[in-house]
């Protein structure tokens, strides 16, 4: 994946959506549910379907996070009652009903929509992060747009969400994406509900999310209907989606084709990001993670590092420390002097098998075919001396 730079910080959402290249889409189940029949909203989902296909034609990458799965099987199965195993198993229900209402929206502009069914753990867990990260990658690649949803089915209290909102920040952070944008039903952050309060001022731009910023969701704004998030969430995953370096939109959806009105200047709170995604995976990777492990190069790989490639095994030339895959590990050159720090693409017994050794021998000494560099670039930070 290519280096993107922070977006530009304009006077309105418009500019953020026109600027990002990867966006990533929330879409909760008041918008994309019909509460009276708990059937999909098939005009609405057909126009919101024509609005990723416009991105995607401009050469945008979109993924989607898609609330509905459980009120969609409930819709199926009305005697079921609140405690967690009844909504695992409206979810079971309801997330094939789900899958096939996307598929058949984004079928007539010749998408294909592929599922991703996360939790917490997925996305918090460094090896599971990695794994969920390469599947979204490889769907992009092939031009199909993930469908990311709770996996509600198996997930218990203790690994939920419990709200797609913060779903979705994790999934920008997992994607490094530019833009997060959270459809909802208001068009924006206000200083106080403006269904309560006719002297609310909506706030077009928010640069810094200060306590005063934040305290202004205080539960406020809460979706009707068949949804569970509100505005303090969204304040949340704008968070999340910020140390990321992903910007934030918070629109309403509750028009055809959101996204087309976002982009003619439709009403929208943008909240700015100071950095790109890159940047601030790199800060997560130097400042975040302790190595667990070492990796000893020879001037080969040493000089190809600072030219920009990846660590490819053939350039190892020892390994130490009980590291699993995932895991962040130090880098030195062969006097021991530190060259940088990376997130290891298997674990350290795989990398004492693979050192010195070519990639193209991968799949023949460890028996799978696994990535084809210890470590990739993008999970890379060098020192700078």
């Amino acid at each position: 994946m290519s280096q993107r730079a922070a977006l530009p910080v304009g006077p309105n959402a418009a500019s953020a959506l026109g600027a990002a290249r990867r966006v990533v889409v929330k879409i909760g189940s008041s918008l994309l549910i019909d509460a009276a029949t708990r059937q999909p909203t098939r005009d609405w989902l057909a126009a919101v379907a024509s609005d990723l296909a416009g991105l995607k034609a401009e050469g945008r990458e979109v993924i989607v996070v898609s609330s509905g799965s459980i009120a969609l099987g409930r819709g199926r199965l009305p005697a079921l009652g609140a405690r967690l195993e009844d909504k695992q198993a409206a979810a079971s229900v309801g997330q094939s009903l789900l899958m096939a209402a996307w598929s058949g929206a984004l079928d007539p502009h010749g998408l294909i929509a592929g599922q991703v069914l996360l939790t917490r753990d997925d996305t918090e867990r460094r090896r599971r992060w990695l794994n969920a990260r390469a599947t979204v990658e490889a769907l992009l690649t092939h031009g199909v747009i993930p469908i990311v949803n709770e996996n509600d089915t198996v997930a218990t209290e203790e690994i939920r969400y419990g709200d797609n909102d913060r779903l979705a920040a994790r999934t920008a952070q997992l994607a490094r994406a530019d833009l997060l944008v959270l459809l909802s039903d208001v068009d924006g952050l206000y200083t106080a509900d403006p269904r309560r309060d006719p002297n609310a001022a909506h706030l077009p731009l928010i640069e810094t999310l200060s306590p005063d910023i934040l305290a202004m969701g205080g539960g406020a704004n809460a979706d009707a209907g068949v949804g569970t998030g509100g505005m303090a969430t969204k304040l949340a995953a704008a968070q999340i989606a910020r140390s990321a370096g992903c910007a934030t939109i918070i629109a309403s959806g509750q028009t055809l084709s959101p996204l087309s009105a976002i982009r003619d200047g439709a009403r929208a709170t943008l909240i700015a990001a100071p950095d790109g995604p890159m940047a601030a995976y790199k800060q997560w990777i130097a400042g975040s993670l302790s190595p667990t492990g070492v990796l000893t190069l020879d001037a080969g790989a040493v000089t190809a590092l600072k030219a920009g490639k990846s660590l490819l095994p053939a350039g190892v030339t020892g390994v130490s420390g009980g590291f699993e895959k995932g895991d962040c590990v130090r880098l030195i050159d062969p006097d021991g002097r530190a060259v940088g720090v990376g997130l290891a693409a298997y674990a350290a017994d795989e990398a004492a098998r693979l050192r010195g050794r070519r990639s193209d021998e991968i799949e023949t000494l460890l028996g799978y075919r696994g990535a084809s560099v210890l470590i990739h670039r993008d999970d890379m930070v060098l020192d700078d001396r």
